[in-house]
């Protein structure tokens, strides 16, 4: 395979992994809330579903590991907590709400059936897949995924020549923050450190390739990915907000993106979409299923009996979880995203950094300060407002959940200064 066709390839491959199909039901939807402010909710979308997830691609190509070493500068505990966590959240979290999704895009609209029946034999194919590994799965996600961009690229062309002409004003009092904390639903930066960690060590299979040329083929691979989500979110907010008088005001994440599809490609489009992305997030779940067993199994010396249990019981939390509606699962995520996307963007940007920029002590101080000044955004979840408000007015944008922002910067340049400083005295 020569150069070219290689960075192309491993791009699609990176776009593939990212695009979960549980992401396609929020552009829409932000859209549709958005209205004549969509503009400023992209931009907030971009940063933290596509801009920060390619970083952590490109800060896998300078790594070139594992998700451990993202946090190991900080501390080795601090790494394996992390990565604990990190996958404690994936199989909790997105992969039950890809069950949620093919319920109420491709079964609730044609059968009358429980969502808890839809969960339960779900993952119960979930598990058999996972514990029979099988290139079925990979099969299928390359012949999906094109199909569901050419689906989609026809709601966008078609949409954006038969959309209305009046469009509601936004519903968002802060526009560009709504989308920028509805990025974080995505999880793609914590896909990110994930995919990126399978993608170098797949790429490690070929001994003949040296260090710099992988680092080349990741890094222009993660362009194109971004350049593919980029497109694809960009055209579902556009169309959300230039349909979204045609919508229910109370309509949910799922309806809008299904009436979407129907207005645009009529009912045959949209239970053709419905099939294909209810396959999607299955290939989705499994993946994630088996990534975990095999992180779990990593710890306990590759034991296939431990691979078993975590896959059983990851399934288990999917059937439990995954029968409640979309828009459930999105607000219980809500807390943990505002708790582990702050830290898992420093480390991104800090793994992106050249080393002179970002020593141990860097890391240190700047994960510390993002990790103390975001427990406000996930105490409001759980404590009274007035509690809350007079350490917010206190913290500048905490009020808007990016509380944190600030003090990471300024602990970064605090930690470039100590770092100077001592290099300074070194010298003398």
């Amino acid at each position: 395979m020569n150069k070219t066709k290689e960075i192309f390839v491993t791009g699609f491959a990176l776009f593939s992994m990212f695009f979960g199909a549980g992401n396609l039901i929020l552009p829409p939807f932000l859209g549709k809330n958005a209205g004549e402010d969509w503009y400023w909710v992209s931009i907030g979308f971009f940063i933290t579903a596509v801009f920060i997830p390619i970083l952590g691609i490109l800060a896998h190509a300078r790594l070139q590991g594992t998700l451990y070493d993202f946090g190991k500068k900080v501390s080795p505990v601090f790494s394996t907590v992390y990565c604990i966590i990190i996958y404690a959240i994936s199989i909790s979290l997105p992969a039950p709400r890809t069950a949620s999704v093919t319920h109420e895009m491709a079964i609730a609209p044609y059968f009358r059936t429980s969502s808890l029946l839809t969960s339960i034999i779900y993952f119960l194919l979930v598990f058999i897949f996972a514990i029979n590994r099988t290139k079925v799965l990979n099969l299928l996600g390359k012949i999906l995924t094109p199909f569901i961009i050419l689906i989609l690229l026809a709601i966008i062309f078609i949409g954006v020549f038969t959309a209305p002409n009046v469009i509601s004003p936004t519903t968002f009092s802060t526009p560009f923050v709504s989308g920028l904390l509805e990025g974080y639903q995505t999880f793609d930066a914590i896909g990110a450190i994930v995919v990126g960690g399978i993608l170098v060590i797949s790429m490690n299979f070929k001994k003949d390739t040296s260090f710099e040329i992988k680092k080349e083929l990741i890094t222009k691979a993660g362009f194109i990915a971004g350049c593919g989500l980029l497109i694809i979110y960009a055209g579902l907010i556009l169309n959300g907000a230039r349909f979204n008088t045609t919508f229910k005001t109370d309509a949910t994440r799922t309806e809008v993106l299904s009436i979407l599809s129907t207005q645009t490609l009529g009912n045959i489009g949209t239970v053709f979409l419905s099939v294909l992305v209810s396959l999607a997030c299955f290939t989705t779940a499994v993946g994630i299923v088996t990534g975990t067993s095999d992180y779990v199994k990593g710890l306990f010396n590759n034991s296939q009996k431990v691979y078993f249990i975590t896959a059983f019981l990851g399934c288990l939390i999917g059937v439990v979880v995954g029968q409640f509606d979309v828009g459930y699962i999105i607000n219980i995520a809500l807390p943990v995203l505002m708790f582990i996307y702050p830290i898992t963007i420093a480390l991104i940007i800090l793994n992106v950094l050249p080393e002179k920029y970002a020593s141990k002590n860097v890391f240190k101080v700047v994960v510390l300060a993002t990790f103390i000044f975001s427990i406000p955004d996930f105490l409001q979840f759980f404590v009274d407002e007035k509690k809350l408000s007079e350490i917010q007015n206190i913290i500048p944008f905490s009020k808007h959940n990016l509380g944190w922002v600030l003090p990471a910067v300024l602990s970064f340049i605090l930690g470039l200064l100590i770092k100077n400083h001592s290099f300074s005295e070194k010298e003398n």
